[in-house]
């Protein structure tokens, strides 16, 4: 097996083209917001009938956990819940108690930063996906600097807990109506993108980037189905629609894309699930077993020392501190906005963070007018200030898909509303104290994300690149064996496939890094191809590249 060799480091340049650029929003964009809306305003409107708003910092902690796990399956969804409340309401109690027994700003400042450190760390190793460890540091950051007395921590819990038990139920109720709906859009998405892909001319630019989002969006739809539970009919014959995106993935075709783009359109609302032929052989595939036979790494190995995350919690310490230090020298009394900045400015690799501190710096700042501009709107009552913030906060979960600073514009006023909530202040102290800390924890957390370089991306990069050979060498063993075993053929194929995609998602990881060794992109394309050659060789071994777009049983006539 031939060793990957790094050649020394260097500077990389720093990306500018596109940070601002507005994309497609999402499917299903207005289930998060309208969630996060009605979460949100039950216990608000409680407060305002009781004339209690200084406690809405509490329930909005709980009601916020509606953001999470939208595009999870129910079965899964509802266990994700249950660890994101749990972390909400553990780094909220951490932050009151530290608040109540601690005076000096400095110490709840580094308090702060060691909470959002740990924060991106367990999301980022339990991939919870958006809006990831970003709304756990700013409500554990903004809690540091209320005023607490430690018996009232227990109540003030109790809040959080009630609004999250809300939220848990929110998210849970469309699985009434729609128990396969994010198994469907998962299984939809792969079809659509494998579909673009297979309509694209020979020799079209976009075709590399179209095939890389397709086999994305394939291995998306797989993660999905796996964590959905008890494999049913309907689930079946989702697993048969993926399979036919991973044939026309390995050998394309223009008819292919039609099909695949009338399977997706009947994915659409309730109706049945379409239901390819069986492409000759057993139709019971994958399964669990495949989950078994190929688990992903555990928590505890993907937050180990030598890994990938581990450096990015580092940068994630070292820039909230810095920043917190900095923006309490420059005079702000509460400096947790600096804080979240600088966490939100913390991504997997340097390249990443210098787009979200662009994204976030103009978001800020805009929100920041926008919030100026509503004042004396809000400042008309309690009722105007409650409508005011939920309106922010559907806009906010609509818009951050298009683009992260489009969604900081909403996420700003409505961050500082909340703080109004507790103590109103003055509008042009909040204006100051944000945009310094936004400009203070903008450039702090670029700094610290640039200072702690590592080499590990490239060597972890060359890992993933012994590892993807390797699948593809022990699926060219049993292909050649006369007669392959399926059972085999189907989990090297599998095999091979993570594979592939686990060297895709690590080289963009390694390739984003400002001080890194230049990456050995010819082995990675080489493998790439091969790999993909070998794939498409097991496809025809087991029989499913003939026939692939065959008849369509089961759910109405062939698209």
């Amino acid at each position: 097996m031939s060793k990957t060799v790094l050649p020394p480091h260097g500077p990389r340049r720093l990306p500018t083209a596109g940070v601002l650029r507005l994309g497609r929003t999402s499917d299903i964009w207005f289930k998060p917001a309208v969630s996060a809306v009605v979460a949100s305003a039950v216990p608000n409107v409680i407060l305002l009938c009781l004339d209690r708003l200084d406690l809405a910092v509490y329930t909005m902690a709980g009601s916020l956990c509606a953001t999470y796990a939208h595009n999870r399956p129910y079965a899964n969804r509802a266990r994700t819940m249950v660890g994101v409340i749990i972390g909400m309401v553990a780094g909220l109690a951490t932050a009151l108690v530290t608040s109540s027994l601690v005076d000096g700003t400095m110490a709840l400042i580094t308090v702060g930063a060691l909470l959002a450190a740990v924060q991106k760390l367990l999301c980022d190793a339990t991939r919870i996906g958006p809006p990831a460890h970003v709304i756990f540091t700013f409500i554990s950051s903004a809690a540091l600097f209320v005023p607490q007395r430690i018996g009232q921590v227990p109540g003030h819990l109790a809040l959080t807990l009630g609004a999250a038990a809300l939220a848990y139920l929110v998210s849970m109720a469309p699985g009434l109506f729609r128990p396969q709906g994010p198994e469907r859009r998962a299984v939809r998405g792969a079809l659509r993108a494998t579909a673009r892909y297979a309509g694209l001319p020979a020799g079209d630019p976009e075709t590399g980037p179209a095939r890389d989002a397709a086999a994305a969006a394939i291995q998306i739809g797989w993660q999905n189905l796996l964590l959905s539970g008890r494999r049913t009919e309907d689930r079946r014959a989702l697993e048969r629609l993926l399979i036919r995106a991973e044939i026309v993935l390995a050998s394309p075709t223009a008819p292919d894309a039609g099909l695949l783009a009338g399977w997706a359109d009947r994915l659409r609302g309730t109706g049945p699930v379409p239901r390819p032929a069986d492409p000759g052989g057993d139709t019971d595939l994958l399964g669990v077993e495949v989950e078994h036979a190929f688990p992903g790494p555990s928590l505890l190995r993907r937050m180990r020392p030598g890994g990938l995350l581990l450096p990015v919690a580092v940068r994630t310490f070292a820039g909230c501190a810095l920043a917190g230090y900095v923006s309490f020298g420059l005079g702000v009394g509460r400096p947790y906005w600096a804080i979240v900045t600088a966490a939100a400015v913390s991504q997997a690799n340097v390249s990443q963070s210098w787009r979200r501190s662009i994204q976030r710096v103009v978001g800020n700042v805009v929100g920041v007018l926008v919030f100026v501009a509503v004042t004396p709107l809000t400042d008309t009552g309690s009722t105007a200030l409650v409508l005011v913030a939920l309106a922010f906060n559907f806009a906010a979960e609509a818009f951050m898909p298009r683009n992260y600073w489009l969604g900081s514009i909403c996420v700003t006023p409505m961050a500082l509303l909340i703080v109004e909530f507790a103590r109103p202040q003055s509008a042009g102290v909040l204006l100051t104290d944000r945009v310094v800390d936004t400009l203070v924890g903008a450039v702090v957390g670029m700094l610290a994300a640039m200072a702690v370089v590592t080499r590990r991306p490239g060597r972890i990069l060359a890992v993933a690149l012994s590892g993807a050979r390797a699948a593809q060498q022990d699926a060219r063993r049993v292909l050649a064996d006369p007669q392959p075993d399926p059972a085999r053929l189907e989990a090297a194929r599998r095999r091979l496939t993570f594979a592939l995609v686990e060297l895709r998602e690590v080289r963009d990881i390694a390739a984003g890094e400002w001080w890194q060794a230049p990456l050995p992109e010819q082995d990675v394309l080489a493998v790439q191809r091969g790999g993909h050659r070998t794939l498409a060789e097991t496809v025809r071994a087991q029989g499913l590249g003939n026939g692939g777009t065959a008849a369509d049983t089961g759910g109405g006539a062939a698209a």
